[in-house]
């Protein structure tokens, strides 16, 4: 057989070999088609330290996987399952002979977890760590962790794109940093802007440019299947195969992919992130980038998780770029611009840090180990993790402690999400095993009918018909097989009437009950989802929701079943509580006694008796969140105010009366006088202003009365409230009743000058002051002049000093 032709990672592979003979751990940095996927673990096969164990090759995704080791087989000129063997879910090919098996990063956890020491293991090499994908954060801590064992156990962290200095840092100081050149030719970037038509229609037009261009087949990138599809609608006929590439085809479909094409033929491949790294694409000279990925994304708030569509990053698209220069020179299209390009995250978010943790927190305790006290790259995020170990708790997977308890381990075992484990291991114990294998397996693979209505019950029913799409049904039946497996079930018929149950196991925060108008439910766990009034499940009372779209407000439902109240008594009788509630509602407290799930009502009854404390609680809760239940009068505000001022002199003498302060201390002054209050009319009647004056002691009434009274005494024998609602007391007075008088009035013993309003006769303001002596030598001149012809009736002597004070006109002064 002909040697394979040189790649970059040749020259370094010498380093890479002296620097695991000199130590444990190495970061490898290598830019894609260098070969380091392909070339690595063949350098290390004739290792001394490898003393005939294993190489472990770790890949993120099933056709990377099968890829690669058809590729190092290929090298070795052996079988698949020889020398070179690989796993993938439902699928092994491995022998007593194999001494490079490569494994998704899934599988390789499941082992880790079953074998801590890796009996047999010289060598893990985890691939495409730049990716960030969690389990393979995962899986680089419980390794670290295992490795304090096996100080003979090779570590090494490969990355096209990923900064080497983070993964250094992670696997210990002195850790040695290989870096080898890519074998890239120069790709040309064409910038195209953001379209203004949709998706599919702008990567059909930019495909079609790619092909008149020059030659060579086309790769282009699209978030998810669905823009596949519809970007193969819009090219409609064109002088190329067409062909799609994502993770839920068919394996055989997927390999056709990476087949050359026949001669003369040129190709189009439509495909996800799948293509981005660990796969070679014969005959690729062109590049199409709509610059977007879906990921997922976990809402704590809303306990859920959303594939949402986002641009990717500089290093991302420098990886999709880089499929174009394998071969020879290359073109890339990108749908933005290249400003755009400048304001891009420079590399992919962790997933760690916006996944559902609980798959983690789960392995972490059957690991016997807290999330905190692994190594990681980027530590998980408290509230997450927090959310998530309450999940496994409700779930009982983990006890009040944290530690995994036996079910637990059961659900550990099973490759799926810890929800659908638990579903799973209750229907088996409930005689529904096959069928919760069955719903499981639905649960976890897209959507095979092409209807979209949202009834799972339907869909069972239609799987046990043969009904919908074939490639999918034989992945939900393949899927339900390797589970009914690993538990020992038999494949029996099952009703399925029962899957409302099995769903309402899996997602008891979402058990969804009517409200209002048909389609519009409220959840167990808080929120409201809705379907459309036209699907046959609107009408259901009740719902067990598996799919939802994670809307905080008003979730939109995708796939659910009917429940009836009897079931969801039955089956979480232990979780049901009887509370009373008492409550204000409707300007009167409610009392009521209800049996409630979560915040579902599942019963609601009037409450006799209910005790006078919970009343006189709720009275106080509704008074402080809406305090104009209480009368404030004007005498109220009055009482206040005044107080208020001689707290600002003399703080620790004289209480607080703000209103702030009133209302946090409702249980001390205003609790003795609502007994057998509830209403808020009864409210509306109480004597607030004595209430509170009560408050104060005889004496201290008195000097409330002496230093910050009513009412001010004024020359001309009249007695003027005093306003205490500014900054400042104030005296609205009638210019002529405060004739003669020398001096600004002053209460509070002196300390405090009242500022006077001198008003007109039509009682507006003609002057603020508080120094009245100036007033009369001063200003009063001008508002003599312009007011005593307009009052000719009121005296306006040129001596206010000398005058006698009135309230009278001239004419009836004495």
């Amino acid at each position: 057989m002909a040697s394979p032709p040189p790649l970059p990672i040749d020259a370094v592979l010498p380093d890479l070999c002296a620097a695991l003979t000199a130590g444990p751990r190495v970061v490898l940095h290598a830019p894609p088609g260098a070969g380091k996927t392909t070339r690595a673990p063949l350098a290390l096969l004739d290792q001394a330290w490898r003393r005939g164990g294993k190489i472990l090759l770790l890949e993120p995704r099933r056709l990377a996987t099968r890829a690669a080791a058809s590729r190092l087989a290929q090298q070795l000129n052996t079988p698949l399952g020889g020398r070179v063997g690989y796993r993938v879910r439902h699928t092994a090919e491995v022998s007593a002979a194999t001494e490079i098996e490569v494994l998704t990063t899934g599988l390789y956890l499941r082992r880790l977890q079953d074998d801590p020491g890796l009996e047999g293991v010289a060598a893990v090499l985890f691939d495409e760590v730049h990716e960030r994908a969690a389990d393979l954060d995962l899986a680089l801590a419980l390794t670290l962790d295992a490795a304090g064992l096996r100080d003979d156990l090779r570590l090494v962290a490969m990355s096209a794109t990923l900064d080497g200095a983070a993964v250094q840092r992670l696997f210990g100081d002195g850790t040695p940093l290989v870096r080898a050149q890519g074998r890239q030719y120069p790709v040309e970037t064409v910038w195209l802007g953001r379209p203004t038509a949709r998706v599919p229609e702008a990567m059909a037009a930019a495909i079609r440019q790619a092909l008149n261009d020059g030659p060579g087949d086309v790769l282009a990138f699209l978030p998810g299947q669905g823009e596949i599809h519809r970007t193969a609608q819009a090219l409609g006929r064109i002088d190329a195969a067409v062909l799609p590439l994502y993770g839920d085809m068919p394996l055989e479909a997927q390999d056709r992919v990476l087949k050359p094409g026949t001669a003369g033929e040129r190709r189009v491949v439509l495909a996800t992130a799948i293509a981005e790294t660990s796969l070679t694409i014969e005959g690729v000279a062109a590049v199409v980038d709509c610059g977007l990925a879906r990921v997922p994304r976990f809402d704590p708030a809303s306990g859920m998780s959303r594939l949402m569509t986002v641009p990717v990053s500089q290093a991302t698209a420098e990886q999709r770029s880089g499929r174009a220069g394998r071969l020879g020179p290359g073109r890339c299209y990108r749908l933005w611009s290249e400003a755009e390009h400048r304001g891009l995250s420079p590399f992919p978010a962790p997933e760690v840090v916006s996944a559902d943790l609980a798959p983690l927190a789960l392995a972490a305790a059957e690991w016997g180990v807290a999330v905190p006290d692994l190594a990681w790259l980027d530590p998980p995020p408290a509230g997450a993790l927090g959310q998530a170990t309450a999940l496994l708790a409700e779930l009982r997977a983990v006890d009040a402690s944290g530690r995994i308890t036996a079910h637990g381990r059961k659900l550990a075992r099973l490759p799926l999400h810890p929800r659908l484990g638990h579903m799973l291991v209750r229907a088996d114990a409930l005689g529904l095993g096959s069928l919760g294998a069955d719903l499981a397996a639905v649960l976890g693979e897209r959507d095979f009918l092409a209807d979209r209505d949202a009834d799972l019950t339907r869909r069972i029913e239609a799987l046990q018909r043969g009904q919908g799409d074939p490639a999918a049904r034989q992945r939900i039946r393949q899927s339900a097989d390797q589970m009914r497996g690993l538990l020992g079930i038999r494949r029996t018929p099952a009703d399925p009437q029962a899957v409302g149950l099995l769903v309402a196991l899996a997602y008891p925060d979402r058990l969804g009950q009517a409200r209002g108008a048909p389609g519009q439910f409220r959840m167990s766990g808080g929120g409201a989802a809705q379907l459309p009034a036209t699907d046959a499940l609107a009408a259901c009372r009740y719902l067990a929701i598996a799919d939802l779209d994670g809307d905080r407000t008003n979730a939109k439902i995708y796939r659910a079943a009917s429940l009836d109240e009897a079931t969801v008594e039955a089956e979480f009788a232990d979780q049901i509580q009887t509370i009373d509630r008492i409550f204000w509602d409707q300007a009167a407290v409610q009392a009521r006694r209800q049996r409630r799930f979560g915040q579902l009502v599942l019963r609601d009854q009037p409450l006799p008796n209910p005790a006078p404390d919970a009343v006189l609680a709720a009275v106080i809760a509704a008074i402080r969140v809406e305090p104009t239940l209480l009368p404030w009068s004007d005498s109220v505000r009055s009482l206040q105010q005044r107080v208020g001022l001689l707290h600002t002199l003399e703080p620790d003498l004289w209480p607080d009366w703000s209103e702030t302060a009133l209302l946090a201390s409702l249980e001390d002054w205003l609790a003795p006088h609502l007994t057998n209050v509830a209403r808020a009319g009864q409210l509306a009647q109480l004597p607030l202003a004595a209430i509170l004056a009560d408050q104060l002691e005889w004496a201290m009434r008195q000097r409330l009365d002496a230093d910050a009274p009513t009412h001010l005494a004024v020359p001309s024998g009249s007695r003027i409230a005093l306003d205490y609602s500014g900054e400042r007391p104030v005296l609205a007075v009638k210019l002529q009743e405060m004739f003669s008088a020398t001096a600004s009035p002053t209460i509070a013993r002196g300390r405090v000058v009242v500022q006077v309003h001198l008003l007109s006769p039509a009682r507006r303001p003609v002057q603020v002051t508080d120094d009245l002596a100036g007033f009369w030598t001063g200003s009063y001149r001008a508002v003599r002049a312009d007011l005593r012809g307009r009052y000719p009736k009121h005296p306006w002597p040129e001596d206010p000093l000398s005058a006698v004070p009135t309230a009278r006109t001239k004419a009836r002064a004495p």
